[in-house]
């Protein structure tokens, strides 16, 4: 299992101005984004937000909405993939509606497509973006037991300014003002797919992609901690190594270890050699075992073992095949599958046992797989 984005990397290597280009390519129709120096304000440690005590939820929680965006710019994705792209996003939110409200972002010059190929339940908004990794751009959203909800600005960067990301910096922002919620900023920066946790005070998260100097130079561990506590009531952090440079995420958490509830952690396994997941997924797994949460219990932990084989139709040295990346929904899970019958047929199994009251649907998404992502990475809960 080779992850995440890989192949994305080349964006960085273009110049500067060619990727200005590529990005200012879209209909000037559409609405504007911040840049990225206007989505970093204040830090959450002000005292309005302290007294607020804002929680991030675990994934299982309900749901008001989830949130995604239909793009596959031929810059970024290559014009091969770019219309196969669009139609796997469509038949995740038409899978997804059928269980909750979807929201998606759409660019001006696609909204047209987009109208033809989404369930009319889905509700489109015309913006500007640039790529369809909403679980990263996008806000974090947190509530109070007052019942309020706001929405967290971590300041995307393109995962440490390794692709173009004018517009997408901008995301959060426009997904609180649509969705009518306040907008928390930090200094932190950190994308969604880095983050996993219980709903009850734990998380799990990668230090190569948060502790890294393309995102946060100078920052220690418990500089982190303290910022993440106050801004989703984390009280204790499992810090896995995760692995920089080998993927655009420097080894994101939701391809790694995910919660099914409090006390129950799923963690994926790659039985390839050559793969350099290989010794972090066994490493990630024997620390996930010898650990406790916050309130001191051990966790049981479920293993998805990754496929040994898949489709041929997109296949690729920077395919993501990882179980890992599923999405929960009011009802339901949204797994990929990969072709392989064995291993497809275990991981369904493995989730219908973490989550027995919700079904599990799973859907083939090798276009954007074949981006080096999945289901978690093209959406977050609101």
């Amino acid at each position: 299992m080779n992850t995440r984005r890989r192949f994305l990397q080349l964006g960085a290597s273009m110049s500067l101005a060619s990727m200005l280009a590529a990005c200012g390519g879209e209909d000037a129709r559409a609405e504007s984004t911040s840049s990225p120096s206007s989505s970093t304000g204040a830090t959450a440690s002000t005292p309005e937000n302290n007294l607020k005590g804002w929680r991030m939820p675990d994934e299982a929680e309900p749901h008001t909405a989830t949130w995604m965006a239909f793009v596959a710019n031929a810059n970024v994705w290559g014009p091969e993939l770019a219309m196969p792209v669009k139609n796997t996003l469509a038949n995740i939110a038409n899978a997804i509606v059928q269980f909750e409200p979807v929201n998606m972002l759409v660019n001006a010059n696609d909204y047209t497509l987009a109208k033809q190929k989404l369930d009319p339940r889905v509700t489109l908004h015309i913006a500007e973006i640039d790529d369809l990794w909403i679980r990263d751009t996008g806000p974090v959203f947190v509530k109070n037991n007052r019942g309020e909800q706001a929405g967290v600005n971590f300041n995307f960067n393109g995962w440490g300014k390794k692709q173009s990301y004018q517009r997408d910096a901008g995301v959060s922002k426009k997904v609180c003002e649509l969705s009518g919620r306040t907008m928390l900023n930090t200094k932190l920066v950190l994308e969604g797919g880095g983050i996993e946790v219980d709903g009850q005070g734990t998380a799990i998260i990668t230090e190569s992609g948060v502790l890294n100097p393309n995102r946060n130079p100078g920052v220690s561990k418990v500089a982190c901690e303290a910022e993440l506590k106050k801004l989703l009531g984390i009280q204790k952090v499992i810090w896995l190594p995760g692995i920089a440079g080998k993927d655009i995420t420097d080894g994101h958490t939701d391809f790694y270890a995910r919660f099914a509830s409090p006390g129950v952690v799923i963690a994926g396994l790659e039985h390839d050699q050559a793969s350099y997941d290989y010794a972090i997924t066994r490493l990630h797994l024997d620390i996930l075992k010898k650990s406790t949460d916050a309130k001191g219990n051990p966790f049981n932990v479920l293993v998805l073992d990754a496929p040994s084989k898949v489709r041929s139709d997109y296949e690729s040295k920077e395919f993501a095949a990882g179980y890992i990346n599923f999405y929960v929904v009011n009802g339901a899970v949204i797994m990929p599958q990969f072709g392989d019958m064995e291993t497809d047929a275990l991981a369904k199994a493995t989730l219908e046992k973490a989550f027995p009251n919700r079904r599990v649907i799973a859907l083939n998404i090798d276009p954007i797989s074949a981006g080096g992502g999945g289901i978690h990475c093209a959406t977050q809960q609101q």
